[in-house]
């Protein structure tokens, strides 16, 4: 062993004891590049301390949507299930960037409300369009393309939002699906279309990441 190799030794013990640890790298928070970024990571910070979240997406799914939207340069994004909103403060931290769109899908007005006041208080409430009422119905309104798709609404109803709204998914875009676990027709049909790819990521490998194929 030479003398330069030691240094490099013990920096690698640092490093696997701090991936064991309770700060490993992939749970280190989300650092701000700008004041507007800050602003948005301060009211998610606060609503999930609040406990008035709602079943909403875990840190880390949620980091996953900024990072694919942003990625991806989305421009016109689709939600189903805006619950109480930090998916799309999430995904509003990509749109900034892009200087794309959320339209977000909503069936209960009192969560809509609370969504809407994060939208608000975060800055990003000119980005995002709230429509209320049942999403099998309201979709109807959607053109495309959507260059990024996410579900996290009724999970029986993963499947039909799939048959209707993959077409106006653009060739080489992407269908994002929460709870995988609890919706497994949709799984099926995901996977079961040469036209699709699908992996599985995210807190507990629940979040969904599929491409359309181009």
């Amino acid at each position: 062993m030479t003398f330069q190799q030691i240094p490099m030794l013990g920096l690698a013990r640092r490093i696997r004891r701090a991936l064991r640890g309770p700060n490993r790298l992939g749970e280190a928070p989300a650092l701000a590049a700008s004041e507007a970024e800050r602003r948005v990571l301060a009211i998610l910070d606060e609503a999930q301390k609040s406990g008035r979240t709602f079943r909403s997406v875990p840190a880390t799914d949620g980091r996953i949507l900024r990072l694919l939207a942003e990625a991806t340069g989305a421009q016109k994004v689709v939600e189903i299930g805006t619950s109480t909103g930090l998916s799309g403060m999430w995904l509003g931290l990509a749109l900034m960037r892009t200087g794309g769109k959320l339209i977000t899908f909503e069936n209960d007005p009192g969560r809509a409300a609370v969504a809407r006041a994060h939208f608000q208080r975060a800055g990003i409430d000119s980005l995002i369009t709230i429509i209320e009422g049942d999403a099998h119905e309201t979709i109807s309104s959607l053109e495309g393309p959507i260059d990024l798709l996410f579900l996290d609404g009724d999970k029986p109803g993963y499947a039909d939002y799939l048959t209707r709204l993959l077409p106006l998914v653009r060739p080489g875009g992407l269908i994002l699906a929460h709870n995988m676990n609890l919706a497994p027709t949709y799984a099926k049909a995901i996977t079961s279309d040469p036209g699709l790819e699908t992996v599985l990521a995210g807190h507990e490998k629940q979040l969904g990441i599929t491409l359309k194929k181009r």
